[in-house]
């Protein structure tokens, strides 16, 4: 099965944190699931890192996507296309799209977010 991860699951796994609930590390350790990651979740990690001081990553971007050993999904236009047909549940841009992409690849988005459950995927 195909999975896509929110960026928030994404950093969990990163960090090893307890947040992360157990069934979706089942889905993410199984070698027979393929894990992708989004250039969106680069593209909004990078905003946070500029915008909110809290907000800290203990290795640069590249890395971190590049030790995660997870399938990096570019954003393609047909992902850009599918965000017109998406009803306004959530208005994060980082996250509508992420919904189109999951949408779009037929992955199953992983995430805790309750406005993004709303969403078929």
């Amino acid at each position: 099965m195909k999975y896509l991860l929110d960026t928030h699951i994404f950093l969990w796994c990163l960090n090893g944190d307890k947040r992360l609930q157990a069934e979706d590390e089942e889905i993410i350790v199984d070698k027979t699931n393929f894990i992708f990651v989004s250039v969106v979740s680069a593209w909004e990690i990078s905003i946070k890192l500029k915008t909110d001081t809290r907000f800290r990553l203990r290795t640069s971007i590249k890395k971190a996507f590049e030790i995660s050993g997870f399938e990096i999904l570019n954003i393609s236009f047909k992902h850009v296309l599918c965000l017109d047909r998406l009803p306004m549940y959530h208005k994060d841009p980082f996250d509508r799209m992420l919904i189109a992409q999951a949408q779009v690849e037929n992955c199953k988005l992983i995430t805790v977010d309750p406005k993004i459950k709303k969403y078929k995927n």
